[in-house]
């Protein structure tokens, strides 16, 4: 009962608890869902490269409002091979995320109920853990990242349109692009503003701006997990 009440209080706080761990169960390369919710749920994919005994990254994907997993996985779905990256994507609990709606709560104990059974069952190297999405994703992962940056080291958010943590933690770094003509989402609003004080709050930001409307070129969506997972690897 204690721990129900730790998790209810943590969610509140969009803290998540999760940690990489040793995995205790064998897992094999695929697309799985999660089987976490019978309507909202989410799905992993594991490159047929993995083996337990080598960590791998993990990439976590937020969806844009009114999206589900399966979109926001198709973004970088076809990365995880060539850069031997777990992928997870999560359905949010409504339309869009909890603190878009006015507080976290729902979706922060859904994600944590994820990522704790990702990783008990998948090697996950704790130096390689990233949170992105697209819109409504992108804002949620700067604020979820940004409250849990002892957990994430890493951030990518593409085309975000505000951030609002629930705190500071680490110096997660972070991977940023918006479309100059994005008519959904105006970047002199969005991520112009945001970018700036990011960088003024000691954050190292690599910032895109791509000549396109609300979406995420493939060269962009390739230049962000490819510097995750190279910057992780060597340490930078």
């Amino acid at each position: 009962m204690e721990s129900l009440k730790q998790a209810d209080s943590s969610a509140s706080e969009g803290q998540l608890l999760s940690r990489p761990k040793r995995p205790t169960a064998k897992a094999a390369g695929g697309l799985y869902p999660l089987g976490l919710d019978g309507q909202r749920d989410g799905l992993v994919y594991v490159p047929k490269t993995y083996r337990a005994e080598r960590p791998v990254p993990l990439l976590l994907m937020l969806h844009g409002a009114g999206g589900d997993a399966e979109g926001a996985l198709k973004i970088v779905r076809h990365l995880a091979e060539p850069f031997e990256t777990i992928l997870l994507a999560v359905d949010s609990r409504r339309q869009t995320w909890d603190i878009i709606q006015g507080g976290y709560g729902a979706d922060i104990a859904f994600i944590d109920r994820a990522l704790a059974q990702t990783f008990s069952r998948y090697a996950i190297d704790p130096n390689r853990v990233a949170i992105a999405g697209f819109s409504d994703g992108a804002s949620y992962a700067l604020s979820v990242g940004i409250t849990n940056g002892d957990l994430f080291t890493h951030i990518i958010a593409f085309s975000p349109g505000f951030m609002a943590p629930a705190r500071q933690e680490g110096k997660p770094q972070m991977f940023i692009s918006h479309g100059k003509w994005d008519m959904v989402l105006p970047i002199e609003r969005c991520s112009r503003r945001i970018v700036p004080q990011l960088q003024r709050a000691g954050y190292e930001v690599l910032y895109r701006e791509f000549n396109g409307p609300h979406t995420i070129p493939g060269a962009i969506s390739r230049q962000a997990v490819e510097w995750f997972t190279q910057a992780a690897a060597s340490g930078n």
